[in-house]
């Protein structure tokens, strides 16, 4: 339903500020013509020492910034967030969720809903103890983590494991934001227990991570949720489809042994996940997530032989010559090309598009992350006119311009129109 943005912003303005109802809140998007400070803001009560807080947690381009408000103090950042130029504005209570989006002629629709995932008490954190979000202390998530050989027998994290623990840690942190984005830009459906999200990982591996993106989607938020894995080696499949089963989880945690091109195509994916799928296999991921239209794409790139072989033959155009002559130079130079043109390609085809860090470079040099939710907005002539100069300049053919041109035709077709 619609109705006066100034009307609801008053009812959003009071749920922030109740910290016996707000569980969690999230700021995103963009409106037209009203200045934005923030990509996106985060808003939960916490019970610190001094007492319960508003914390309020904004992001730049760079990074997170935390500050936590007492009662005097957070009316006024609820209503600095509230006066800049965010478009969604996501609201969870113990019971409900409300989701407006405020619509270019400045009016606010509003959707109201149960929360399928309903918890009993309003949940806060203490700052004694950084909070994590894979708690080794709930069950499934101990589980998870001695099953995969995070943690010992007794269910504490092996020292020499830590990194893998932040590395999964980190991962359910990017894909919770991107879900949450999602939604509150009304891109990803509800999910009920009759038609659960579908999350496919193209790739998975020995699935570590797989299976914590279902522990920490199915097992610690409740969310309705089935994640399939696919890999090419069958050893893999069998192997991850007996630790699903030994945990009990084989209803919602499947694995399939198939090219990416070959996996499964119904139903279609709600969430398609990519991580470190060597070259073109990135490309064959993409372009599976883009043909089943998937509101959600993560996708961590690995490997780019195919435009560095591409670049190494051709005639570098001036003055990036200078770059390409060194090889180290050339092989970075070319792994940032890359991966811009995937972003620009996506961004054509409906997606909007982030570049984060996966993890630390002190743990891998790989870790770009694309970050991509489907808002169907149409590419303008910039995008295309600026891609197009692009790859004629550099005299390459990407591959996932190939495995999309369906697509790609479709994006021209509605530019012009």
């Amino acid at each position: 339903m619609a109705a006066p943005w100034p009307d609801v912003r008053a009812e959003v303005r009071a749920l922030l500020l109740d910290d016996s109802r707000l569980v969690r809140a999230v700021a995103a998007g963009r409106r037209r013509g009203v200045p934005l400070e923030w990509k996106r803001a985060e808003l939960r009560p916490v019970d610190l020492k001094a007492g319960r807080r508003l914390q309020v947690v904004t992001y730049d381009e760079r990074q997170a910034h935390t500050a936590n408000h007492d009662a005097d103090t957070a009316p006024a950042a609820v209503d600095a967030l509230l006066d800049q130029g965010f478009g969604n504005w996501h609201l969870e209570t113990a019971t409900d969720v409300m989701q407006v989006r405020i619509t270019k002629k400045g009016d606010a629709q509003v959707h109201r809903a149960p929360r399928v995932d309903a918890v009993e008490d309003v949940p806060v954190a203490h700052d004694r103890a950084k909070p994590r979000l894979l708690d080794v202390e709930h069950p499934d998530v101990k589980a998870y983590l001695m099953a995969v050989g995070v943690a010992d027998s007794l269910g504490r994290l092996k020292p020499t494991k830590q990194d893998k623990y932040r590395q999964v840690e980190q991962f359910v942190r990017l894909l919770d934001s991107a879900v949450e984005d999602a939604r509150v830009a009304r891109a990803l459906r509800e999910p009920t227990p009759e038609s659960p999200w579908r999350v496919v990982d193209l790739g998975c591996g020995n699935a570590y991570l797989t299976i914590g993106a279902f522990v920490w989607l199915a097992k610690v938020r409740g969310i309705p949720v089935v994640v399939h894995g696919v890999d090419v080696r069958e050893s893999f499949a069998e192997r991850n489809s007996s630790l699903a089963a030994r945990l009990g989880w084989s209803d919602g945690l499947t694995f399939e042994a198939a090219t990416i091109a070959d996996a499964s195509d119904d139903p279609r994916a709600d969430v398609v996940v990519a991580l470190h799928a060597c070259d073109t296999a990135t490309d064959d991921a993409l372009a599976r997530a883009v043909r089943w239209e998937s509101p959600v794409v993560l996708a961590a790139p690995c490997c780019h032989h195919d435009l560095q072989t591409q670049v190494t033959r051709a005639s570098t155009p001036s003055p990036f010559g200078l770059l390409t002559r060194y090889g180290l130079l050339r092989e970075r130079f070319v792994d940032v090309l890359t991966d811009g043109i995937r972003a620009s390609l996506l961004r054509i085809v409906g997606y909007r598009v982030e570049t984060v860090e996966f993890v630390s470079d002190q743990h891998t040099p790989r870790n770009l992350l694309l970050r991509a939710v489907r808002t169907g907005a149409p590419a303008t002539a910039t995008d295309l006119s600026d891609y197009d100069r692009l790859v004629d300049e550099w005299a390459v053919q990407p591959a996932l311009a190939t495995r999309i041109e369906p697509q790609l035709v479709e994006a021209r077709a509605r530019a012009k129109a």
